[in-house]
């Protein structure tokens, strides 16, 4: 989590899982969904453990607070994103799991995706004490491995995660651009308002950015697809707005769309915005629209994008 590309890429995770929590919990985890009370659930802020051991700061990814169906308790569910193998990560998540418990004094369900494309042997999910004679300890948590899953399997899982998460899983070389075209087929059955609509397809783009020849192969299933309707969907809907302009034979995309789509995103992410950052982000040309659609999932106030601006 210590480099940049890391913690974008934390980013983009925890705010997939935090927009769409429960449709998270149906996918992987319904017995989860089942005990507890869908409108209770409330996000923590983030909480920073120093490992004094090793002179490191980690901070957890995602704490969701919710209560047991028909209950007045409650219990934590702490997810971690891990981008990267690392050797003793089963116990950093026991540590996670003996503060978060000793400072909440509550049940807490711990689950780790693991979001790194090798190495692709079974994950470790549990970190144990024992000796020879009898045993200490045994913590156990959920794992989510997502270069083992195959993708085909959720093909027909009307579900936003499931639409993303695609985009990470199993997938051969040369089925990279059936996959991001099948990834953004689904999110046009999804009927999703517009702004988590492009954070799907902007999550899809970003794992699944096709080359030059990657993306010859797709523009050819895509003009194989028989509905114009999901033809028109697809395009309206990925954040590759050079790949659109190329499979609609344009070398210009809509300008005027983009910067109500930019605007709408950035309006859902970091609240109204004022008149004056309206205007300047209707004044960015086609490229430096693009480069914000990219850059918005890292911005986190209005000041950040502010910053963003004066130095584009």
């Amino acid at each position: 989590m210590g480099n940049q590309d890391a913690i974008d890429h934390d980013r983009l995770f925890k705010e997939l899982i935090s927009t769409f929590f429960l449709e998270f919990l149906e996918l992987f985890f319904p017995q989860v969904l089942d005990d507890l009370e869908p409108e209770s659930v409330s996000f923590r802020d983030k909480e920073v453990f120093t490992d004094v051991t090793r002179g490191e700061r980690y901070e957890t990814d995602l704490l969701a607070e919710v209560q047991f169906r028909g209950e007045d308790s409650y219990f934590l569910i702490h997810l971690e994103n891990q981008a990267s193998s690392e050797s003793d990560f089963n116990k950093r998540m026991f540590r996670y799991f003996a503060r978060l418990h000793e400072k909440f004094n509550l049940p807490i369900y711990p689950i780790v995706i693991f979001s790194y494309d090798q190495p692709q042997k079974q994950a470790i999910n549990y970190y144990q004490v024992e000796f020879p004679d009898f045993q200490v300890l045994q913590f156990n948590y959920r794992v989510i491995q997502l270069n083992r899953l195959n993708w085909r399997d959720f093909l027909n899982q009307a579900n936003p995660v499931a639409c993303a998460l695609m985009a990470k899983m199993k997938i051969a070389p040369v089925e990279r651009p059936r996959v991001k075209l099948e990834c953004l087929r689904l999110l046009t059955t999804l009927r999703l308002d517009p702004a988590r609509m492009q954070l799907i397809s902007g999550f899809v783009d970003t794992y699944l950015r096709l080359n030059t020849q990657e993306l010859e192969v797709f523009n050819q299933e895509f003009e194989q697809l028989e509905s114009n309707t999901v033809k028109e969907e697809i395009m309206e809907i990925t954040t590759s707005w050079k790949e659109e302009g190329k499979r609609e034979g344009k070398q210009e995309g809509k300008q005027e769309g983009k910067q109500e789509l930019i605007l709408s995103l950035l309006s859902y992410r970091l609240g109204n915005l004022s008149s004056e950052t309206q205007a300047e982000i209707m004044g960015l040309n086609s490229s430096q629209l693009e480069e914000l659609g990219v850059a918005m999932f890292t911005l986190e106030n209005e000041e950040s994008l502010k910053r963003w601006l004066a130095d584009s």
